[in-house]
């Protein structure tokens, strides 16, 4: 008997006057994976992790997160799972074992464990030896680091994580990217959304590509780049013009383009039997199905 998801969304809908923010939108996450929620800014990916955490409420559909139905059991919900916002909304006056320890209280861990528990969200965290640091001392990742650790400070089974490396540095993103995989290899269940390519390909399990409110691919980053790009792609460089009359051939063959910095792609080469222009052969990758599934560039 296949395991119950610990997210599962039906129909869900979100208008904010005139806007539908999630469209119709149906997703299951299987339990101890990661899923990647990627997509270009505005794709309703934010909204729909405010949807998961009750900060805002669907006009229709039905959702569950790790077997409770919310917002009716939203309580129940959110006890065993962590929140890593956007924004950073911590609360500067205070030292980052306070943070944790408060945080501790309210997702209701037991005093007799909260010294623990404190102690390994900082190791996991990275930042045992900052611990009586004030949040205002702490750089940028650092306190991208205490937002993650504050969320897992309940060893929560469900960790949602919105765009958690945006604004930061690569170094700082490559840190990140090992504390998530870090958790993913123990087990939790991560729910992560994010503009960055490059991020959904190195973490993610299972990717949803998210457009106009709702999912619009579902799959292994393999088996994205397979369906919508293929295996390989030829890039042609070129001056303008040059680019242009490619571009015109390659769509009056009916060959899958997309323009990739300062040459033209052709797609799913491995299918021209040789008849391609001269260019660059490489291997198609997840950026070449995004741009073809949502017509938009992403970092």
């Amino acid at each position: 008997m296949a395991a119950e998801p610990a997210i599962s969304l039906r129909g869900v809908i979100k208008r904010f006057g005139p806007l539908t923010a999630v469209d119709g939108l149906d997703l299951d996450v299987a339990p101890g994976i990661c899923f990647g929620l990627l997509g270009p800014n505005g794709a309703g990916k934010s909204t729909t992790m405010r949807l998961l955490t009750s900060q805002a409420l669907a006009d229709e559909g039905e959702i569950r997160v790790l077997g409770h139905e919310v917002p009716r059991d939203s309580k129940a919900a959110r006890l065993r799972m962590g929140v890593c916002p956007q924004q950073d909304n911590l609360d500067v006056e205070m030292s980052v074992r306070q943070t944790l320890t408060v945080f501790s209280r309210l997702y209701r861990v037991p005093r007799h464990e909260r010294a623990a528990a404190i102690d390994r969200a900082l190791q996991i965290a990275r930042l045992s030896d900052r611990a009586d640091a004030k949040v205002t001392e702490l750089s940028g990742g650092m306190r991208r680091r205490l937002l993650i650790g504050r969320a897992l400070v309940h060893t929560p089974d469900l960790v949602l994580l919105d765009e958690p490396t945006v604004g930061l540095d690569p170094q700082v993103r490559q840190e990140l990217w090992s504390l998530i995989d870090g958790l993913r290899s123990e087990g939790v269940t991560v729910l992560m959304s994010t503009h960055y390519i490059e991020e959904a390909e190195r973490l993610a399990d299972v990717v949803g590509v998210m457009a106009g409110g709702k999912i619009v691919a579902l799959g292994t980053p393999e088996e994205l780049v397979l369906e919508h790009a293929g295996r390989e792609v030829i890039e042609v460089y070129g001056p303008p013009a040059r680019l242009a009359e490619v571009d015109a051939d390659a769509q009056a063959r009916g060959w899958q383009t997309r323009r990739s910095g300062p040459a033209v792609a052709i797609l799913r080469a491995e299918n021209l039997d040789g008849d391609a222009p001269d260019g660059e052969r490489r291997a198609a990758t997840l950026e070449d199905a995004f741009v073809m599934l949502t017509g938009a560039e992403v970092d």
